[in-house]
C-alpha cells in the first residue's frame, strides 16, 4: 500500500482556492477539509434559529449570520464556516480581506455525527482563542439537545443544557430567547434514523 504524503497549503493559496470553489472548506494550519452538506433536519435548525435572531436584532447594533460567512481564527490558523455568528457593532475583517471576519460575539453550531466531536472540543477550544467571543450553542439535530457555553470571566465558561422542548433558550452575551420548540419546529427526528 502506498501512502499519499499530504499536502499543506498556504493562506494565500487556500483563499485563491476558495474564492473559486463551488464548495466551501475549511483551512486548519495548511490543511483543507471539505465540509460536508448539510441535512434537512440541520438546515431546518439553522434557518429556524437565524431566523428568530436576525428578526429579534433588526434594528439594534448587532448583525447576524448564517452558513456562507467565512471566520478567520489567527491563532490556531483556521479559516472555517460556523453555522450561526453574530457580532456586536462593526465587523472586523482578516487583514486585506473583505470577506473573512475575526470578532464574533456569539457562534452557534449544529451539530452531525461526523462533525459532533470536533465541534465540542478543538472547535470550541479555537473559539475561545478570539478575543470577543463570549458565547457558544450546540444544537443536537438527532434530538431535542442545546449546550450553551457562556463566558463570565477570563478563561471561565458556565455550561448549560436543556433536553425540553417547552424550555427557553436564554442567549447570556445578548438580550435574546427562543424555545427549543421554535429551533426544532418542523423537524423529523425519524428521518434522521
Amino acid at each position: 500500500m502506498q501512502l499519499q504524503e499530504q499536502r499543506y497549503y498556504s493562506l494565500q493559496e487556500y483563499l485563491e482556492l476558495e474564492v473559486t470553489s463551488e464548495n466551501r472548506n475549511e483551512y486548519i494550519d495548511g490543511q483543507i477539509i471539505p465540509m460536508t452538506g448539510g441535512t434537512p433536519n440541520h438546515n431546518k435548525i439553522t434557518g429556524n434559529f437565524y431566523a428568530a435572531l436576525n428578526f429579534a436584532l433588526k434594528r439594534q447594533p448587532y448583525q447576524v449570520f448564517v452558513t456562507d460567512q467565512r471566520l478567520w481564527i489567527p491563532q490556531k490558523r483556521i479559516h472555517t464556516y460556523p453555522d450561526i455568528m453574530v457580532v456586536a457593532g462593526s465587523l472586523e475583517f482578516d487583514e486585506g480581506r473583505k470577506d473573512t471576519i475575526t470578532n464574533p460575539l456569539m457562534i452557534a453550531e449544529v451539530l452531525s455525527k461526523s462533525t459532533r466531536k470536533y465541534d465540542i472540543d478543538e472547535k470550541f477550544a479555537a473559539y475561545r482563542t478570539i478575543q470577543n467571543f463570549q458565547e457558544y450553542v450546540l444544537i443536537d439535530q438527532y434530538k431535542i439537545h442545546v449546550e450553551q457555553y457562556s463566558k463570565t470571566d477570563n478563561k471561565k465558561w458556565i455550561f448549560s443544557e436543556n433536553e425540553d422542548e417547552n424550555s427557553i433558550l436564554s442567549l447570556a452575551s445578548l438580550q435574546f430567547e427562543i424555545s427549543l420548540s421554535d429551533i426544532y419546529d418542523k423537524v423529523d427526528f425519524e428521518a434522521e434514523k
